[in-house]
């Protein structure tokens, strides 16, 4: 969608918010995108909100205010609990202070950092930015900044534990965190009241290269983020760009991505339930998973030339055509999957044990998830109908049909059902469009330089765990002025304190394992 801001100046900014929330029911905080936006307005934030009854979407744009040399904005925690993280992040990399926020840390670089990474006027210079090996400084407490009737900025300082806290390290290296993420556990006995996440473990400046990239030399840096989901975010990042530039793709390149994000959602899926079985220390199950996923790879790969890695979407259409044998393989693929996953709840999901360790663990209610911007199969499973093929279509989306699987308990066990039934729903849509692929061009040649013309445009699309967006403001140029992307998994990660509040340490490694987050897709 292009963007056209609605703006409400600093001092109504909290109160206008506020109302879109409450009057206007724009309850889903879809992201939060800082921005240097030049010498003449400074730094600021944009916002996107959905109206989750009618799926109506709008931006606001907010200038930070100069006070004392430090750039600060009314923080909109108290209105949605996603912008706990979204507004840490935004601090990190830019170092506006938004002012009511409870925990101003940074969440992705190191305590010790100096500077702002993502500010224009950064100096990058490599020997001013040398890596230290020495231990990061571990902060004990926090800084709540806010303005004092004088207008002056004034922090209070917070404590993040008391005496009595007992406090556990689950991970960076840790089996099931799936990756390098560190979360902060606070314990009372065996039950948790509090966890504060630590992210950036292999965080890569992907939106700061990407201000240096032109817009072909991007694309790669997308296929790296999540590589469970490389279809649908490569997806996103051609289709806000595409949008931007007004390119008209042809039915024969709209249905090969559908049924490639498909196939790769499949493939994600399937090792998920194959991972949720392995934390739970259930190897055949795993086995099975991992089994059948070969399968789906080696249908993807005879057409883009990767497995791990996707390498397929280009501005303009695909890199190649499909193989001739792929319309063939995927019909014999869907023919093999769909009795092949009754025994994934054979041996596994509809095992007594795993009842026992999933049902009422990690639970969340709609209308927390659309607070906390829990997205994907996890939202699905409080009954939240997010699923932005349907809500927002691209691709041939809204020329199939296919459900939209929703489930009513929130739990860790409606988590893994809904990943379950998702995958006969990915079937369901590859077989309609299989033997009805058009002819036409796989590729709308584009010029030799692309540039995108001056505006500001937001495309999302429905990775394999929630809503995966590109933010792009372009200044005419062949490469993005600032692009932003919208993870998947760092709301998931910041709602884990909600759902594990009162609930015991070995509900931690279940809940992350039914949440499917991938660690590099939340750092970037």
């Amino acid at each position: 969608m292009k963007l056209e801001n609605k703006e409400f100046g600093f001092d109504s900014f909290a109160s206008e918010m506020a109302r879109l929330k409450n009057e206007k029911h724009f309850d889903y905080l879809v992201t939060v995108v800082g921005e240097d936006f030049g010498a003449e307005e400074g730094l600021g934030c944009i916002y996107i909100l959905e109206n989750t009854n009618t799926h109506e979407r709008c931006s606001v744009k907010q200038l930070a205010k100069k006070v004392e040399e430090e750039s600060v904005i009314p923080s909109v925690y108290n209105l949605w609990a996603d912008a706990d993280l979204l507004e840490r992040e935004v601090y990190d990399f830019y170092g506006i202070k938004f002012l009511g926020h409870p925990d101003m840390r940074r969440l992705f670089l190191r305590n010790d950092f100096k500077g702002y990474p993502l500010r224009k006027d950064y100096d990058m210079d490599p020997a001013k930015n040398m890596y230290t090996t020495e231990d990061d400084v571990e902060l004990d407490t926090t800084t709540e900044w806010n303005l004092n009737k004088n207008g002056e900025l004034v922090g209070t300082q917070r404590p993040l534990f008391t005496d009595d806290n007992f406090v556990v390290n689950i991970g960076p290296q840790h089996p099931s965190t799936h990756g390098v993420l560190r979360l902060q556990t606070v314990l009372d006995g065996e039950t948790i009241t509090k966890i504060y996440p630590h992210l950036g473990y292999i965080h890569r400046g992907i939106e700061k290269l990407c201000e240096q990239f032109t817009y072909p030399q991007t694309l790669a840096l997308t296929d790296r983020m999540n590589y469970l989901s490389a279809m649908m975010h490569r997806h996103a990042l051609v289709g806000v760009i595409e949008e931007g530039m007004g390119i008209e793709l042809s039915d024969r390149i709209l249905y090969i991505r559908t049924i490639m994000d498909e196939l790769q959602r499949i493939d994600n899926h399937l090792l998920y339930t194959a991972c949720c079985a392995q934390d739970l220390g259930a190897l055949t199950a795993f086995l099975y998973g991992m089994r059948d996923r070969e399968h789906v790879l080696n249908v993807m790969e005879e057409t883009t030339g990767g497995r791990l890695i996707q390498n397929y979407y280009r501005i303009g259409g695909l890199q190649a055509d499909i193989d001739p044998n792929f319309v063939s393989n995927v019909k014999e693929l869907c023919k093999y999957l769909r009795p092949m996953v009754q025994e994934y709840l054979d041996v596994f999901g509809d095992n007594v044990i795993t009842h026992q360790r999933f049902r009422d663990v990690g639970t969340m209610n709609e209308q927390d998830c659309i607070s906390y911007g829990v997205t994907g199969p996890a939202g699905r499973a409080s009954g939240w109908k997010n699923d932005v093929r349907k809500n927002h279509p691209y691709a041939v989306y809204d020329k199939v049909d296919f459900e939209q699987i929703t489930l009513t308990h929130g739990d860790s066990m409606d988590r893994y059902y809904c990943h379950i039934q998702e995958i006969y729903q990915s079937l369901n849509i590859i077989e309609q469009l299989i033997d009805n692929i058009p002819e036409g061009e796989f590729y709308i040649k584009q010029k030799p330089i692309i540039k995108v013309p001056e505006g500001q445009w937001y495309f999302s699309v429905e990775g394999a765990s929630g809503e995966f967006g590109a933010y792009l403001d372009s200044r005419g140029d062949k490469s993005a002025y600032r692009l932003k992307f919208r993870p998947m998994g760092l709301t998931l990660v910041g709602a884990m304190d909600k759902m594990l509040r009162g609930q015991k340490i070995a509900d931690l490694v279940t809940t992350g394992a039914a949440l499917d987050f991938v660690i590099p897709d939340i750092d970037r």
